[in-house]
């Protein structure tokens, strides 16, 4: 009786997998596709934000998803910040209330883009996700707070390291500051969405 049981489910499980395979109708390039289709709608590229302040853009919010501490200390020019963390140690997910509110008051001709600790953070991804779950749709900035503050030679290329400087760029305080840079910035030839 064991046997026929195993042999039962072996047949069921070879039938399952042909089942799943057949009726599985995304190709690898259609999930390659959806990949970068998604990729694109939520990254936003540091060059692009970097160009677009040095135009004084005011097309976009940046969102400092850090602690107010951090946030207080030192932000990217023009930035608010809606706190994911209550202090550099202690996450503030759980205040799912609060961020949602926060973000749903925020203007809606306004492009949304967050950003948080560092490229591999999971912060914004995981309040985008919170936000996404409860209908408000934000972008989420390429690099994070280390990368764009310590590591500006790293996602800038080396024609712009001369005449671009991330303290032009950097705000001191609990308000946001000032998010047009007074500088000229002319470190990308190329305008258009495919630009820096």
């Amino acid at each position: 009786m064991n046997a026929k049981i195993i042999v039962i489910a072996f047949i069921a499980g070879l039938l399952g997998g042909f089942l799943v395979n057949q009726f599985d109708s995304d190709s690898y390039e259609d999930r390659v596709a959806e990949w970068y289709a998604a990729e694109t709608a939520v990254s936003v590229s540091p060059h692009h934000i970097r160009k677009h302040m040095a135009k004084g853009d005011q097309s976009f919010i940046l969102v400092d998803l850090r602690s107010p501490m951090e946030y207080e200390a030192e932000h990217i020019r023009g930035a608010i910040n809606i706190p994911a963390y209550k202090d550099p140690d202690t996450s503030a997910y759980g205040d799912v209330e609060r961020i949602v509110s926060s973000f749903k008051a925020l203007p809606k001709d306004k492009e949304v883009i967050v950003y948080c600790y560092s490229i591999p953070c999971m912060t914004g991804r995981k309040i985008g996700n919170l936000l996404a779950e409860n209908g408000v749709y934000v972008k989420h900035l390429g690099v994070g707070w280390n990368e764009w503050r310590y590591f500006w030679t790293m996602w800038n290329h080396p024609h712009e390291w001369n005449n671009t400087h991330v303290e032009d760029y950097l705000w001191t305080g609990t308000e946001p500051g000032d998010a047009m840079v007074n500088v000229t910035d002319t470190s990308c030839p190329i305008e258009g969405p495919l630009g820096c």
